[in-house]
């Protein structure tokens, strides 16, 4: 996997300038791996193709998307590994850990809960033992590790091990929505918490979305600064990373800006 790592303060992880590259070599390699399972490509749109799903999966059920990790992931690949950090296995991320941070993420209540699934067996087996590393912006958008002013923190960054359903849980905050980007959240799924905590043999890079509504309505709450107008210049279909199709990334949503928001999302690997 590959990062850029830039700690000027606009240049969060964005589709064209730095998300692209990663994400076209990504793509190629799994094309090239999936070849022989996949020999037919049909037309969906005018100008894009779409690859038939792996047999190996059953009909209806594909690996979730892969994705570029962005140039902020914090887990060694750009030098800065939190992974490895007493800590990082916690499900509350709003508060920086370690004694050279105290920070606390402000901003509207979001709990996170990914189902990890086996595609294979057609996504009704949930995967026990996995580990999910999740990380994303703050409600300014600056990436905690990487971003000016907050260096030193890594708030907003942790492990969870999958429970016997599948599921990993973080208590989190709405991000922001900077420029060049929908807002999302990053995540890496690894065959295990050891795996995780040792930085290695990742299984999947994806991304999940969040709806055009929820993101309407946290954005005209206060602290959220430029959030509104970045998000009108902004649409699902045209980001550099869910253009391709975010139906397998969108997060279903509970909740209201008052009390706190629940995003759940179902991973197939």
């Amino acid at each position: 996997m590959t990062g850029h790592h830039d700690e000027g303060p606009h240049e969060h992880d964005r589709g064209l300038s730095h998300d692209l590259p990663v994400l076209a070599r990504r793509r190629m390699i799994r094309l090239m791996a999936g070849a022989s399972l996949v020999p037919l490509v049909g037309c969906t749109q005018e100008g894009k193709t779409s690859a038939a799903p792996s047999s190996s999966s059953s009909a209806g059920c594909v690996e979730i998307p892969e994705e570029t990790a962005g140039p902020f992931p914090g887990d060694g690949s750009n030098g800065v590994n939190v992974l490895k950090e007493s800590g990082v296995v916690r499900s509350d991320i709003t508060r920086s850990f370690g004694d050279s941070a105290g920070g606390t993420a402000e901003g509207v209540p979001l709990t996170i809960t990914l189902t990890v699934v086996d595609a294979a067996s057609g996504c009704g087996t949930p995967t026990r033992g996995a580990a999910v590393y999740l990380w994303h912006c703050d409600r300014e958008g600056a990436y905690s590790l990487y971003s000016e002013g907050v260096t030193e923190e890594n708030y907003l960054r942790g492990v969870q091990e999958t429970d016997e359903k599948g599921r990993a849980t973080f208590t989190s905050i709405f991000p922001g929505c900077y420029p060049g980007r929908w807002p999302h959240v990053h995540f890496e799924v690894y065959g295990s918490l050891a795996d995780a905590t040792a930085a290695t043999s990742i299984t999947n890079t994806s991304q999940l979305a969040f709806p055009q509504d929820v993101c309407d309505t946290v954005y005209a709450t206060a602290g959220y600064g430029g959030s509104a107008g970045n998000l009108s210049s902004l649409s699902l279909e045209e980001d550099g990373i869910f253009s391709d199709g975010h139906e397998r990334q969108l997060a279903a949503m509970k909740g209201s800006a008052e009390d706190g928001y629940t995003a759940t999302l179902t991973v197939p690997v």
